[in-house]
């Protein structure tokens, strides 16, 4: 069941499984403009075996300073007659009234309006401190696997392990990522509510970024979490975690870390090639020249916890079976 808890004065929505006979805890971190919703697949296999945390990260899915969340129910009712029926596993959000980026100043401002990798891994470090949760593994998805190792970093005695899916990069080539930020921009900037009431709009989302095209529900999935992102949370995210001193920064917190690093790529992944994905691995004493902390994932694109569930199920049971204390 989610609840909801405040970080630095932001309601923070999460739900953790019951805890096993496994001391370890792993926790889940989302990507940009997706929603915990995504690490269901992943949950439900490994919640038998390990005690597993999901939220949303501030500002997006559930985690905003609107509305409350409407209830399974009430989405299902929302999607009669547009051709998409929701599983109550999967979460819609009310689409909070949006600020006005411009009248932010986010270089100056408090740690609840930042949005690097850094500030949400201190909430994430904070979520972790009020449920008490110790010997935590932490698998990030993208830019959550970025939150990951910063996290990592700022807390060792609480992150026993980290595992990065469809995540790499510090490597800044100035032209793709000027593109990236570009069409980012454009995609958070033009996306009226009105969206969500037409059906074949949700269908380019079950082909974006993946290898093979994902199911509708995820399709839709994907469409609502777009809409539901708060303005400044998904444009400050997007262009805090780009910038050429914060991707130079990541290969030193990943160099700097004594935990366990993993890294999962997607073979087919366009977003974050499999090449990124080394080269960031490279700098973690694990990597020993051949890249043995990286697990490549067949016929897989940027969205693998979805498109290859069983196959990161097992590349995840594999890695915690390798530390003894598990």
């Amino acid at each position: 069941m989610a609840t909801t808890i405040e970080i630095q004065g932001f309601p923070h929505r999460y739900e953790l499984s019951a805890p096993t006979a496994s001391p370890a805890v792993l926790v889940f971190v989302h990507g940009w403009l997706l929603s915990r919703a995504y690490w269901q697949p992943i949950v439900e296999r490994l919640s038998p075996f390990y005690q597993c945390l999901t939220y949303d990260l501030r500002g997006f899915g559930e985690s905003q300073l609107g509305p409350s969340p409407r209830s399974a129910s009430t989405l299902e009712r929302a999607t009669v007659g547009v051709g998409v029926t929701a599983s109550p596993e999967l979460a819609s959000y009310s689409q909070p009234a949006q600020p006005d980026l411009a009248s932010v100043n986010l270089a100056t401002s408090p740690p609840s309006l930042q949005y690097n990798p850094a500030t949400y891994a201190r909430d994430l470090g904070l979520l972790l401190q009020q449920l008490d949760l110790q010997n935590v593994w932490l698998v990030g998805h993208s830019l959550g696997g970025s939150i990951a190792l910063w996290a990592a970093d700022q807390a060792p005695q609480t992150v026993a392990g980290v595992i990065c899916v469809n995540s790499g990069g510090g490597i800044y080539l100035k032209e793709e990522f000027e593109r990236f930020r570009t069409v980012g921009q454009l995609l958070v900037k033009f996306r009226p509510r009105w969206l969500s009431r037409f059906p074949l709009l949700s269908l380019p989302f079950c082909h974006m970024n993946v290898a093979q095209p994902i199911a509708a529900v995820w399709g839709k999935q994907r469409l609502l979490d777009l809409l539901a992102a708060e303005t400044e949370a998904a444009l400050g995210a997007l262009l805090d975690s780009t910038t050429e001193a914060e991707v130079h920064q990541l290969p030193q917190v990943v160099a700097r870390l004594q935990q366990p690093v993993h890294f999962i790529a997607g073979a087919n992944d366009t977003m974050m090639e499999p090449k990124y994905v080394h080269h960031l691995a490279s700098f973690h004493p694990s990597f020993e020249f051949c890249g043995n902390n990286v697990s490549e994932i067949a016929d897989c694109g940027h969205l693998s916890m979805i498109e290859q569930p069983e196959a990161v199920t097992q590349e995840i049971r594999s890695i915690l079976a390798t530390h003894d204390k598990f």
